[in-house]
Order: C-alpha cells, then structure tokens, then sequence
C-alpha cells in the first residue's frame, strides 16, 4: 500500500510528493498527460517559493532558469504611475531574491527529475483516477491507464487532489466554493523576441487604460508575455488568431520583430474551497483555490499548500502525530491564501476599471502614486504558538561561504538558540530535534528585536513556538513532547 496518492503533477503535486519521498514516504504520483506541457503559463514565484525548493535539492539548478525581477508597476492610460510595487534587487529575508522569473516547462522538468531520484516514488504519467472509496486503513483508488485503457486498483492511507481547477478530488470531496466575485475574460500571449527590446523594460506594467486593461511581463531569456482584457465588441473566436493578436501588441510589437509562442483565453477567477480534507481526501494547489493572476501567486500559494502539508502527513503516517494535525492544514492556509487572493481581487479593480466615472475617482485617490508591499499574513489558527511570531516564517541567512541556514537541518523540526541558550538548550532537547546555534547577524539581529533566545522552527520554516527564558524554553519543548508536534 502506498503511504499517499498524488493527482495531478503540477508544480504543486511534484512538490509534494518530492517532500513526502524525501520524508521516506511511499509515494503513487499520477498524471493523466504523457509529459509536461510544453508552453508557458506560469511565469513567476517568490522567495519563499524558492526556499520550498532548497528544501528539495533543485534551487542552484532553478539558478540558471530564472531571472530576478524588479517588480511591477501600474500606470494609467496617460502613463502616469498610480502604484509602484517595486522588489529589492538583494537577497532578502528569504534567503533569496524576493521576486524570480519562471518558465513553468522548464521548473516542472527540473521537479520531477528530482523526484525520480527517490526509490519511494512511484510516478506513472498518462494515468488518470476515475474515483475511489475511502475504507477505515486507506482509499482504494481506480484508476485508468490511458495508454492501454486497462483499469487498475491501487490503495494509499491518504490522496492528495492536486489536480487543477476542474479537480475530481474536489467533487469526491464535495467542498463548496467561495467565489470571491472575479470572472473577467482575458487574453494572454506569450511572444519569443528575435533579438533584445531593452525598451520593452525589466518591469512588470499594469496598463490600467479603461479602453482595454493590460499587463506586459519580462520572461526568462527572450520570452514576453502581453494579458489583455476582453472589451465590449470582442469575439473570442476571432481575438485569438494572428491577425488579431498582432494588431493588439502592435504599440509593443510586430510580427517581424517576435514569433508568436502561445495565445489563450483565460477567465481570471477568484474562489476558495470551503473544506480542504474530508477524512483522508485532501486538495492542494489549484483544487484548493484560485486566484487572479495580479500578484503572481498562483503558483506560489500551491507550492505553499505542499509545504505545509508535507511534514503533517508523514508524521500523522509515522505514528508521531493524530489525524486531528491535518485539520491544521486548512486552518492555516486557507486565510493566508485568502488574504493573497482578495488583494488580487482589489488590484484587479483598479486594473480592469472600464467606468469613466471610477476611473476619475481612481485616478484621484492616486492622485500621489501608491508604495505597495507584498502582503506578509501569518498562518492561521494550528500547529504554532509563540503570540505575534507564531505562524510567520523564520528569516534565513545566507553565509559569507554562500550556504545558508535551512540547509544545515532540511526539511525537518529545528531549534534555533541564541548563545546565552545553548546549554540549556542542548541539556532539554536530548537530540531529539537539530540545533542551530544562532550566529549570523541577520538571525541574531531577528531574535534580539524580538526578545527572544530560541525559537522551535517547524520543517516548512514557520514558527511554532518561541522562549525569551530557559524556563520558557523548557515549557516549550515540553508541549511539544518527544517528537509530536505543537497543535493550538
């Protein structure tokens, strides 16, 4: 029997089932296409992304495929900026850059190839579940070979939905939908240039034109993307060809000048599954939620579901935890993944604002340009304590050598101690969780500011607890137990 069943093999699900092999996990990952799909779509993540994929073993490869990004701004239809939300080009709290360009067949190669190096996945590509039955020690799945059209019968203690919008999990599941009340129709077109457009610029740009709302982002290498909204007057049938699309980029763009990659239709969508986990069905990824893609987290808030449901399972499975943790997982992410999607909806706003009226109204309250920061949520309501620090993720510093401080424990529970609590840190912990001492000013700095000597890091880097004391070090260690984890 396999430990858990992966649908879909996305980023999220390859992810996932990266971190549960790696775990020493049985792991049955199922995708019904034969390969990877080959065209762009999405085309960014962030740092902590990033430091999801240190925790693999594929960041130093991703190195050479992406490209840090400056940030995006959005101006109106007179060019003048309205919002700049602009990225520091400096390695950041993340241990990483804050903003990375991606191009999605190129990520996906790089994640499975690093699951295929763990012996406890079994990965079977042109393969789809048809449905399956929840008994009292697993779920037994059906499931078709679409290769051979044979219909076969696996089992797994627990299956994972990571199968995109139109999940079937979902539906076995029965969660209800929260449609947070988005569903514009857009255009997005992805170009190869023939030679460099420096003019084009590094910058995302949100054109916020009531006449027909748009975006350009920079790709890796020479790939370029264009989004624009379908207005009154658009025929979808007729938008998506040549003719069309070239006379839309014609003020960025010409046929002589790019090749044409892809164009597809996309209604932008902003819902939110009411249940991630009925017994041992669970979704993550895109079965879970949608967003607009304004922010760029799509992707990102998937990889992060995978994060924080990885080490939840196997420790339920290894016997350390009771099921009742995995009702943390929804807990937790669904209103940090909340919160990313309604200010994607706000942006969409301003964004997609035909109104002649709104728009003055909008353009008034911009009247100064707006300084925007990527929202910085903590988890919800779980498996953390610890007061304002609980359930936000622990700065990474980066050394002087060039490692940095998640690769000297994993993905596993660490203690990080300041040197006034290493003894009695050492003396309460008994090897039971790795130490690391805390030396780096960045982490040193972190603690002082936050009147803290240890703070106890789950395996996805947030926080589950904190001490300011050795007296409330040992209360910490002793809620936590030998090896269960903090639930709250």
């Amino acid at each position: 029997m396999h430990d858990v069943a992966i649908i879909g093999l996305g980023p999220t699900g390859v992810t996932l089932a990266t971190l549960l092999a790696q775990q020493g996990l049985r792991v049955l990952a199922i995708d019904r296409e034969a390969g990877i799909y080959p065209l762009p779509r999405a085309v960014h993540f962030d740092g902590e992304c990033m430091r999801v994929f240190q925790s693999i073993g594929v960041a130093d490869a991703l190195k050479s495929q992406v490209r840090p990004s400056p940030g995006m701004k959005f101006i109106d239809s007179d060019g003048r900026l309205l919002i700049d939300w602009s990225r520091d080009l400096e390695i950041g709290p993340m241990g990483w850059y804050a903003s990375y360009r991606c191009h999605q067949p190129w990520l996906e190669q790089t994640l499975r190839q690093k699951l295929a190096e763990h012996a406890g996945a079994d990965i079977r590509v042109k393969h789809e579940m048809l449905d399956c039955t929840v008994a009292s020690d697993g779920v037994d799945l059906r499931i078709k070979d679409l290769s051979t059209g044979k219909a076969l019968q696996e089992k797994a203690r627990y299956v994972v939905g990571c199968d995109g919008a139109r999940s079937i999990t979902r539906g076995l599941i029965e969660a209800r939908m929260d449609d947070l009340q988005q569903h514009e129709q857009w255009i997005v077109v992805d170009v190869v240039l023939n030679h460099e457009r420096p003019d084009l610029g590094d910058y995302s740009i949100q054109y916020c034109d009531p006449s027909r709302p748009g975006t350009y982002v920079r790709g890796v290498g020479m790939r370029r993307r264009w989004e624009l909204m379908l207005v009154p007057g658009d025929d979808p049938a007729i938008i998506t060809q040549p003719e069309s699309i070239w006379k839309l980029l014609s003020r960025w763009v010409t046929p002589q000048e790019a090749t044409l990659e892809r164009p597809a239709l996309y209604t932008f969508r902003a819902v939110v599954a009411r249940g991630w986990r009925k017994g041992r069905l669970l979704l993550a990824g895109d079965a879970a939620h949608l967003t607009p893609p304004f922010m760029g987290q799509g992707m990102c808030a998937g990889i992060r579901d995978a994060s924080n449901l990885a080490w939840k399972l196997a420790a339920v499975i290894r016997g350390e935890a009771g099921e009742d943790l995995l009702n943390t997982y929804e807990s937790e992410r669904e209103p940090h993944v909340r919160e990313f999607i309604s200010t994607a909806v706000r942006l969409g706003h301003i964004i997609q604002t035909t109104d002649p009226d709104v728009v003055r109204r909008r353009d008034k309250e911009f009247a100064q340009p707006e300084l925007f920061s990527t929202p910085q949520p903590s988890l919800g309501p779980g498996a953390h304590v610890g007061g304002s620090l609980g359930g936000r993720m622990i700065p990474q510093a980066v050394r002087a050598d060039g490692s940095r401080t998640d690769d000297d424990t994993g993905y596993a529970y660490s203690l990080f101690v300041s040197p006034v609590a290493l003894g009695a840190a050492k003396a309460l912990i008994k090897d039971r969780v790795p130490i690391v001492a805390v030396t780096e000013p960045s982490l040193t700095n972190w603690m002082e500011a936050s009147g803290i000597v240890a703070a106890l890091v789950r395996p996805d880097r947030y926080v589950a607890g904190v001490a300011a004391t050795d007296r409330e070090l040992e209360q910490l260690l002793q809620a936590r137990g030998a090896d269960s984890p903090i639930c709250a």
